[in-house]
């Protein structure tokens, strides 16, 4: 036999729970001769509004979430351009800092090339090491077209990503996925990389609303650990169908509207 619960709200009143707790039936104790005393306490509407997750803004990582890219492949690329082992460029780039000194907007594009060229001891065209270190990149159209469904049910759309200049430009002069976002939070731009707490100050000024209201997705598990510490509902991006059960389980429609 179904019980119905009720709440008691005012004197003689009470509250029975439906399918939809946004609005209640109201009925009275002589209705379901019901005693008060054996009634079940839930909680207030107000509680139960309050628990009830409100997304407004989606915060994207871009590598390996919008582009697939291999860093093995940019050092197999440089590497050749100035005569190092891919193995051997990546210790140069990686270890010394160097990359993440690009990234953070602590050297210019001419700046990464000098530095990179007295480490190599070889001289190469900037124009050439910017493709070969930017030539690494395959959009993610599954996701892309997720960004744009979410664009366009209305959602505020933020991109939070550890770049640099010359990564940022190549794939803007390429492709048009990043065009549905309101605001780019762009690591060389902010001066940190994630999971840097400048980094994700940055983002929850960019997601103009609540850190609860905003979905935060990502491929590396700690930047989505720094998210959720900032208070985001975040969750680890490893492919697009993941993501759409992720969106799901939050009543979100992901469709994309425009095609």
């Amino acid at each position: 036999m179904r019980t119905t619960r009720l709440t008691q709200r005012a004197p003689g009143r009470f509250l029975r729970r439906c399918d939809n707790p946004l609005q209640p039936v109201t009925l009275r104790y002589a209705d379901r001769g019901v005693n008060p005393r054996f009634a079940t306490r839930q909680p207030s509407l107000h509680t139960i509004v309050n628990k009830i997750r409100m997304i407004r803004t989606f915060v994207f990582d871009m590598g390996n979430v919008l582009v697939r890219f291999s860093h093995e492949r940019m050092c197999e690329q440089i590497g050749r351009l100035c005569g190092r082992t891919g193995s051997e460029t990546r210790e140069i780039l990686f270890e010394t800092g160097l990359q993440w000194d690009f990234e953070r907007g602590r050297c210019s594009e001419r700046e990464f090339h000098e530095r990179l060229e007295r480490a190599t001891c070889q001289s190469f065209p900037i124009e050439e090491l910017r493709h070969a270190a930017s030539d690494i990149f395959i959009p993610n159209d599954y996701v892309a077209a997720i960004v744009r469904g979410l664009k366009s049910a209305g959602y505020r759309m933020v991109l939070l990503s550890n770049t640099s200049i010359a990564h940022y430009e190549f794939i803007r002069a390429r492709w048009d996925f990043l065009d549905p976002f309101d605001e780019l939070v762009l690591s060389y731009e902010v001066g940190a990389i994630k999971p840097e707490s400048a980094m994700f100050a940055a983002a929850l000024q960019a997601i103009r609303c609540r850190p609860e209201e905003a979905f935060y997705t990502d491929d590396i598990p700690a930047y989505v650990e720094a998210g959720r510490g900032c208070g985001l509902d975040a969750e680890v991006f490893t492919d697009a169908r993941t993501l759409v059960e992720h969106l799901s389980r939050r009543g979100i429609d992901a469709r994309d509207r425009t095609a």
